[in-house]
């Protein structure tokens, strides 16, 4: 069944861990919509080789009308939950149990979220400390699933087995 999958995302995000998961998420037959303060606005990879122009602003989307959420990794996420209301966003999906795929730096939303405690979670090399503070059990591994909600991965090295273990939690 075909799910519509939330992406949040800024400037500066990791090109590849946004081009590369949406293009495996869509040729699965799943619809990405991008989100960030201002529709229509177009953003740009901290690599210059991705644009994205938004679908809809944080103010006019609703948690319930998707079934799940995409977080890239770069310098996207660390900017997004400085803004509570991506933060309260991204807890909703967490609260409600819903698929939440967070790559490289994406977890930083779920730390500020406080919704990663007592589950098993990767990231980035450098919020590692960060995840461990906010309750998360950190593992070193390619792709982390936990309790049949949340995928996380480390980096662009990683995306084969995030799109893998994330097309298979859309199911």
């Amino acid at each position: 069944m075909s799910k519509k999958i939330a992406c949040v995302v800024t400037n500066m995000f990791e090109d590849v861990e946004y081009t590369e998961p949406a293009k495996a998420f869509e040729e699965a037959g799943h619809t990405v919509v991008t989100i960030e303060k201002e529709k229509g606005k177009t953003v740009t990879g901290k690599n210059n080789e991705a644009k994205v122009t938004i679908d809809e602003s944080i103010d006019n989307v609703n948690p319930a009308d998707f079934d799940a959420l995409f977080i890239p990794g770069g310098f996207s996420p660390d900017q997004l939950r400085a803004d509570d209301r991506f933060v309260s966003f991204a807890k909703s999906f967490m609260d409600e149990k819903k698929p939440v795929l967070a790559i490289c730096h994406g977890p930083q939303l779920l730390i500020t979220a406080k919704t990663l405690e007592g589950r098993n979670a990767t990231g980035f090399k450098s919020i590692k400390v960060d995840m461990e503070y906010a309750g998360a059990t950190y593992k070193d591994e390619e792709v982390v699933v936990c309790g049949g909600q949340l995928v996380t991965s480390r980096d662009p090295r990683d995306i084969p087995a995030f799109n893998r273990e994330s097309l298979n939690l859309l199911k």
